[in-house]
């Protein structure tokens, strides 16, 4: 459980309808294999030990007491297993049934969950055989123990910190009021629903979406193990559909009518993390509840999670240009309102013939589609100077070609010599200051062409070179507004790419792809015959990596040995162990000494959840100390 990864796993074993014995050697079998696969959770499906469609055969003595004898027989079995397992099954107490699901740990029963609501439609006649267990508290006898009963059970470890485990039962989780919310609030960590719902059109997605949507809002975690196609009878067909979700990610999801384990890690670390940025957790009194204590071993977790290498973009692919198009559209309307509020009708950019650049660019020119302007309002400025080699020169008069703006070229070779003159720099010295003059240069030049036409100097730098603080201060850095400030490297990436996809300009995606295929680079330091010799990823590491840290450091605030080892999780095809380490203490580093440049960012649309602008993202001194592991 190292990092807070605990390994859960929805298992829809092979089931008889009201043959027990064949039901719990079924059931012990899944859990041995579990076992065998580290799982520290495991939730069987409601009523599994009898069936879940017996109907009035619950009625009958001898299945009840068969029932209770099956748990005894997983409970003994269970001994030596290390794991919490939940299993479902009917129990009687006081003259009434109950449909409950059993918590079981290292051979104790621990306690009794019964079903709240009863349904009577479709395939559900519940309350023909059970009773609500809304109101039962209290303790009921099995195998000599005195064991809790009640819907206000939480069991929690000492092993896994943040890991609090509660159960809610059936359907409840499609309930206006589910359980489930008044166990979160109670601190419930992880929900187990034991369910036995038939299969019919749309029913699978719509507990799918119950599942991403509960995890979401409870910033939970949460797994739902189905029936399975044996409980299938008469007029219902059972899908067996299992599903594990975490803070509104679906983790794993199996396909329909398969026995078996669905596997995957629950990160209660995230959780709690999560929880501590909502109040919504914060005025609760859990007095009602009762916790009851298991115990797991702690050790370390093989992940069967996984884990996306590029955070800011969705996962599969197939979600991609959706997600570009929404920022696209937020930079747009970003834009477009600084324009309407400031009165300016003429937007000035500096391209370069590079990524951020002509991200920005691309966005200025549909802003002025939107504001009803020409797009000869929009002015894209090139300024060629030590650095600049012919590919990015040559894209960068072409896109504006392209898509009918203004191209303006100023050479600043002379204005940066004269600089260098009155500053005593020798142009022999590629140091710090003869890499910002040019970047100061470019942005006076900006700010004066648009004082002369009233327009604004929209700016290109993007959230993964605020993190690094890779860029000059009070040059690149600065601008009117800021239209990439909020998107990272990889994500600057992608929109173009989706740009040039979706364009029906073949010479505007033809440039746009050779830009995307262009080494990132400031061009800086003056090319190496005729080719790029400052290549940012060979002097920093790889953008990918980089915007991976910002996420997990940001996002959820985890320890750098943490997002170390995700990082070998995700990269483990593309980058060994030292690089990723290399780059993570580059990272961390510059991170930790380059707040002072994120401290007077220009505005600019907030994107995502993760942002480094001081009103409304990551805040923090400007003078801190060194990032601990």
């Amino acid at each position: 459980m190292k990092y807070g990864f605990v390994k859960v796993a929805a298992v829809t074993p092979e089931v008889k309808v009201a043959d027990v014995n064949f039901n719990v050697e079924s059931i012990m079998a899944e859990i041995d294999k579990c076992a065998a696969k580290h799982v520290k959770v495991m939730v069987f499906p409601e009523l599994c030990i009898a069936g879940a469609t017996c109907k009035d055969l619950f009625l009958q003595k001898a299945l009840i007491s068969s029932a209770l004898d099956g748990l005894k027989k997983i409970k003994w079995h269970s001994k030596d297993v290390d794991a919490l397992i939940v299993v479902g099954l009917p129990l009687k107490k006081e003259g009434k049934l109950y449909d409950v699901a059993a918590v079981i740990n290292r051979g104790d029963v621990l306690g009794f969950v019964p079903k709240t609501v009863l349904s009577n439609h479709g395939e559900f006649n519940d309350s023909r055989w059970f009773a609500s267990g809304e109101e039962i508290m209290g303790y009921v006898s099995f195998d000599g123990d005195e064991v809790a009963i009640g819907t206000n059970l939480l069991f929690n470890t000492e092993t896994v910190e943040d890991l609090v485990v509660a159960c809610e039962i059936g359907n409840e989780p499609a309930l206006a009021e589910t359980p489930s919310v008044a166990h979160v609030q109670a601190g419930a960590t992880l929900i187990l629903n034991p369910q036995a719902t038939a299969e019919i059109v749309g029913r699978s997605e719509f507990r799918r979406n119950t599942v991403a949507s509960l995890s979401g809002r409870l910033s939970a975690g949460y797994v739902s193990a189905g029936a399975g196609w044996g409980e299938s009878t008469t007029d219902f067909v059972y899908g067996g559909q299992r599903i594990i979700g975490e803070c509104g990610d679906i983790l794993a999801e199996s396909e329909l009518y398969k026995y078996g384990a669905l596997i995957s890690d629950i990160d209660v670390e995230r959780i709690a993390s999560e929880r501590i940025k909502s109040s919504v957790f914060d005025a609760f009194e859990d007095d009602d509840y009762l916790r009851l204590p298991f115990y797991i071993k702690s050790e370390d977790t093989v992940l069967d999670r996984f884990v996306c290498k590029t955070p800011f973009i969705p996962c599969p692919t197939c979600a991609r240009d959706d997600r570009m198009r929404e920022i696209f559209d937020l930079q747009c309307m970003g834009l477009r309102k600084r324009c309407v509020h400031a009165g300016v009708k003429k937007l000035l950019i500096g391209i370069s013939g590079g990524l951020d650049s002509t991200l920005a660019f691309l966005v200025s020119v549909h802003t002025a589609d939107l504001l009803g302007l020409s797009r000869e309002d929009v002015i894209a400025v090139t300024m060629p100077c030590f650095g600049t080699s012919e590919r990015t020169h040559n894209n960068a008069v072409k896109l504006c070609e392209s898509l009918g703006a203004t191209f303006k070229e100023v050479n600043i070779k002379d204005s940066v010599l004269s600089h260098f003159k009155d500053i005593d720099q020798p142009f022999e010295k590629h140091d710090a200051a003869f890499e910002n003059a040019q970047a100061r240069e470019r942005t006076q030049v900006l700010m004066d062409m648009a004082n002369q036409c009233g327009g604004l100097v929209v700016g290109t730098g993007d959230l993964s070179e605020l993190a690094l603080g890779w860029a000059t201060y009070n040059g690149d850095h600065m601008s009117m507004y800021c239209v990439n400030g909020d998107i990272t490297k990889t994500t600057v990436r992608a929109i173009v790419k989706w740009y040039a996809d979706m364009c029906d300009k073949d010479e505007t995606a033809d440039v746009l792809k050779d830009i995307i295929d262009t080494p990132v680079s400031p061009e800086l330091l003056p090319p190496t015959e005729g080719e790029i010799s400052q290549k940012t990823e060979e002097l920093l590491g790889p953008y990918e990596l980089h915007d991976f840290f910002l996420y997990y450091m940001i996002r959820y605030g985890f320890t750098p040995a943490k997002i170390k080892y995700l990082a070998k999780v995700a990269f483990k095809d593309e980058y060994d162990e030292a690089l990723i380490e290399k780059c993570l203490g580059t990272f961390l580093k510059r991170f930790r000494t380059q707040q002072f440049k994120r401290s007077c960012l220009p505005d600019g649309p907030a994107v995502g959840t993760v942002g480094l602008s001081p009103r409304g993202g990551f805040v923090m001194p400007s003078d801190a100390g060194v990032w601990t592991e």
